[in-house]
């Protein structure tokens, strides 16, 4: 069996990769592991909409419960929502399931600690370990020393009182939102319309197997329609965990994080509030993003794919605002992890605060063009690594000739490859990743 955990979690195919069995063992040896300094401890436990949320769930809380933790189960939350009580409520640490922007049949189970951050992969790799092992460490609880469960009903509540604490009132403007059918389908147009936005909600009626279908951050093509015709100030699409942002302008412009992160940090550094003056961001975002913030005089900090590496970086720099092109953008003085509404808001209250369409804010930062394909392959890790599949690399980056980028990596969640080539000619990008996809597949057989 290779590693469990990948960049985001364990994830799977659930009921097949991602068992009830598995969650089980992954249920204790993550209470073992994040509670050893609790004498009684406490695990909080959140999910998304998709039907095997609850199959997960129950399996995680008799795991969780076999080695004399309780379990605080808080039913449907967006992941920041955990990342929130994880952190101010009195847990050992908090547990999410969810495969965030994946299909339904897909799943996932991810750690924070008591502090909300995800977990390092040092402990990450000691439950690993555990639940793999035949051994176990723990002594086994019986009579009134085995955990039970708490239910906690007001955790959306909760969630909604904290974003209502971090940016103004936002009266008059008009928004679509997207809820992906997913874990932000009630709180978030309830914490808009508490903030005075006129929201129209749509992809809000999940039903365990609607979660990202033709819809949410993935998805945007219904939200660019819906904001043309209600004639919406902009679009905000989610996923389904909530953790992300893509966002559409009032033409009807994709702007994806790259642009959000720039509106933001500009806004941030007019009024001097950009900690450090910097911004953190992963290999993936475009080259216009660099030179309109660089042109402004920021530093850019650039990280590995992944928003643990955004926050590492972060944490490692000083800076409190990063993020990815995907959407998943990071305010640390708020939040410690990517969150989707509180994005939103953070963007609202610059269009607000400018009074100037969201399409000339994003105009700020002219994108490069660029190319994303995706090979789905058997042996990623020894594609990386062929002496085919680099030569082709080179070969590219020799066509592009220092007037752009190829770059070539890994997915951590899913079995794919994501070939990315940026430059100035966008008719000529296509074929170019499309050489490095053929050579992938070809290695793969």
């Amino acid at each position: 069996m290779g590693r469990l955990f990948g960049t985001d979690g364990v994830r799977g195919v659930a009921n097949s990769q991602l068992t009830p069995e598995l969650a089980f063992r992954l249920g204790q040896a993550g209470a073992y592991v994040l509670s050893k300094e609790h004498p009684h401890p406490r695990i909080l436990i959140g999910k998304d909409t998709r039907i095997s949320g609850d199959m997960l769930e129950a399996a995680l809380v008799a795991g969780i419960c076999s080695v004399g933790a309780d379990v605080l189960r808080v039913g449907v939350l967006p992941t920041p929502g955990i990342a929130l009580l994880a952190r101010t409520l009195d847990v050992s640490a908090g547990v999410v399931i969810s495969a965030s922007h994946n299909p339904v049949e897909d799943n996932g189970i991810k750690f924070f600690d008591s502090t909300g951050f995800k977990l390092p992969d040092a402990i990450e790799d000691e439950i690993e370990s555990i639940v793999l092992s035949e051994e176990k460490p723990w002594e086994v609880p019986i009579g009134g020393e085995v955990g039970r469960v708490i239910e906690i009903n007001d955790a959306g509540r909760r969630y909604i009182d904290f974003l209502k604490g971090t940016v103004g009132r936002l009266d008059g403007l008009k928004v679509v939102l997207d809820c992906a059918n997913g874990a932000a389908s009630y709180v978030g147009p309830v914490v808009l319309r508490e903030f005075g936005v006129e929201v129209i909600p749509i992809c809000n009626t999940p039903d365990g197997v609607n979660i990202n279908v033709v819809c949410g951050s993935t998805h945007p093509e219904q939200l660019q329609r819906a904001v043309l015709e209600h004639g919406a100030d902009m679009g905000l699409a989610l996923d389904g965990d909530a953790d992300r942002l893509i966002v559409v302008d009032e033409q009807g412009n994709i702007l994806d994080g790259d642009f959000i992160m720039v509106i933001c940090a500009l806004a941030q550094k007019e009024k001097g509030t950009l900690t450090q003056n910097a911004l953190v961001v992963t290999v993936m975002s475009n080259l216009g993003l660099h030179l309109a913030l660089k042109g402004a005089g920021m530093a850019i900090y650039e990280t590995q794919v992944g928003d643990r590496y955004v926050m590492e970086e972060l944490i490692r720099t000083g800076a409190k605002l990063g993020g990815e092109q995907s959407g998943h953008i990071i305010f640390l003085d708020h939040n410690t992890t990517g969150d989707g509404l509180l994005t939103a808001l953070h963007l609202l209250a610059v269009v607000k605060e400018r009074q100037v369409p969201l399409s000339q804010l994003a105009s700020q930062m002219q994108r490069l063009p660029q190319v994303l394909l995706n090979a789905v392959v058997q042996h990623k890790e020894q594609l990386m690594q062929d002496e085919r599949v680099l030569a082709k690399v080179k070969e590219v980056e020799k066509v592009l000739g220092g007037r752009g980028r190829v770059l070539v990596r890994s997915s951590g969640t899913e079995p794919l490859i994501r070939v990315m080539v940026e430059g100035p000619d966008q008719g000529k990008l296509k074929e170019l990743a499309q050489g490095v996809i053929d050579i992938i597949v070809e290695c793969d057989k």
